[in-house]
């Protein structure tokens, strides 16, 4: 029984419904009545997988699910299943080896850094790195959360003979980071989520620099000028309006190979086939509301209700011309950006925090591990280092009037952000595996990773909590103090 307030719509192809239920939008409505079913399932996965939070907690289950693993006696085979796997291929007397820990390592994390290229090419289109003002807030405070956890971690282990684990503890996790931050919901401002969406984006183009830069094996220019010389081929067909993706798939995946035995870490491959893909519509949006409209008064016309549909090749070729334009008018780095979503972020790195993540602790002395300089230098460059930096930089920044607080952000608000900033997982275990060869070293490494990663990652959230409860705390006694002003 529905109130008097309910209003119910009928149609021909299905049963009555309440204007407020999902079956009553306009394209649930247009489906046959045994497809309406599948489309709501598609459309709740969909709502499902596009969710930070949902992201975030996958990772995490994946990292613990190696962790104790890796501190069973299934360690052996665990370990052997990643290493000893081999996906290499041969063509005459090409015959690459690579194992599945450097097939996720080293190609599925090119589609993740793709996934971040396209991200920082949409913040530099149309985003907040596009205005120099605005931007210069997030990334400077990106730059002094890189510099200052350099400098600890430096610090601790000038002399120690593990100095090229500077870069460790330099770079966040943008899923995390921005996964706890959607814990909070509405009560965040939105120009904080902003602040931190383009700090964490900032934040991962100094690390594809450092690695780039500061990482990369033994060169081989031949290699590196191909890959160089496919990006400019990719960048011309940019030139040549070419909006089709997969010739931009093709150069990307020939980039990676180059990349791959060049010496330079293959995921830069990803980034910069992410910066050549078009960023515009191939049709001139302002004009399409009234095409769409002249062509569904052209179909209408031309449909005739009683044939079957598979007949009705005039009302059909009108209607997927609409569908063809309509697929024009979406730009290529926002079509590839929808179809990378779920794999990137609920398949490519829960596998990567499985395969990475764990930390073998049966055996080890709990004293040396605390007392290691790397364990130490990475704990406290993203525990202290990183919140000092980000929140320092921007403090300067606004001091020194080169930019402003967005609106509806206090330094609160600022210093909860700093404190998540210490979030490292995914790009710092990254760079870990870069940086370091001995597996004791690594196991270090990650340890500290994790525990700065976990306690950062909590701290941020109630420091984040506390603020907003304030604010509210604060807004509802002006309010009650409005009204005992307004009654007297």
């Amino acid at each position: 029984m529905t109130s008097g307030n309910d209003k119910v719509e009928r149609d021909e192809s299905g049963p009555a419904c309440l204007s407020g239920d999902p079956a009553c939008s306009p394209t649930e409505r247009i489906l046959e009545p045994e497809v309406r079913h599948h489309h709501r399932r598609r459309r709740k996965l969909l709502e499902f997988t596009h969710s930070s939070t949902r992201a975030t907690m996958l990772m995490l289950v994946a990292a613990v699910a190696a962790l104790v693993i890796e501190n069973t006696p299934v360690l052996p085979y665990f370990a052997a299943f990643w290493h000893d796997f081999d996906l290499g291929f041969s063509l005459g007397s090409f015959a690459p080896h690579l194992s599945l820990e450097h097939f996720i390592n080293d190609f599925l994390m090119a589609i993740f850094f793709l996934l971040v290229g396209l991200e920082i090419k949409f913040e530099l289109t149309a985003g907040e790195l596009r205005n120099p003002r605005k931007a210069l807030l997030p990334i400077l405070g990106a730059a002094g959360g890189a510099l200052v956890p350099a400098l600890v971690y430096m610090a601790v282990n000038m002399g120690s003979g593990f100095e090229q684990g500077w870069g460790v503890p330099m770079a966040n996790d943008i899923a995390f980071c921005l996964g706890i931050l959607a814990l909070l919901g509405s009560r965040i401002p939105a120009g904080l989520r902003s602040f931190l969406s383009t700090l964490t984006i900032a934040d991962d183009m100094i690390a594809i620099l450092v690695i780039a830069v500061f990482y990369t094996a033994d060169l081989d220019i031949a290699w590196l000028v191909g890959g160089l010389v496919l990006f400019a081929g990719a960048l011309a067909i940019n030139r040549l309006h070419v909006y089709d993706l997969w010739p931009y798939v093709l150069i990307g995946l020939a980039m990676w190979v180059c990349f791959l035995l060049s010496g330079v870490h293959a995921t830069i491959a990803g980034v910069l086939l992410a910066l050549a893909i078009p960023a515009k519509s191939q049709v001139k949006l302002d004009r399409a509301p009234g095409w769409f409209e002249a062509r569904a008064r052209k179909a209408d016309e031309r449909y005739d209700p009683g044939e079957p549909d598979i007949v009705q090749k005039e009302y059909l070729g009108e209607l997927d011309e609409i569908g063809r334009v309509s697929r024009m008018a979406i730009p290529p780095i926002t079509r590839l950006d929808y179809r990378l979503h779920i794999p990137v972020y609920f398949f490519i790195l829960p596998l990567f925090a499985f395969s990475n993540a764990s930390v073998v602790l049966t055996g080890l002395d709990p004293l040396a591990v605390v007392t290691n300089p790397v364990t130490i230098g990475v704990f406290c460059g993203l525990l202290f280092g990183k919140p000092l930096g980000i929140f320092l930089a921007t403090w300067l920044t606004v001091k020194l009037r080169l930019s402003d607080l967005p609106a509806g952000v206090s330094w609160g608000h600022i210093a909860g952000v700093s404190v998540l900033g210490g979030v490292g997982f995914t790009m710092a275990i990254f760079v870990t595996n870069l940086a370091f060869v001995d597996a004791s070293t690594i196991a270090m490494a990650k340890a500290a990773i994790l525990a700065a990663s976990l306690v950062a990652g909590i701290a941020g959230f109630l420091v984040l909590r506390r603020v907003t409860d304030e604010e509210e705390e604060e807004g509802a006694a002006k309010l009650e103090e409005e009204g005992a002003v307004e009654r007297s």
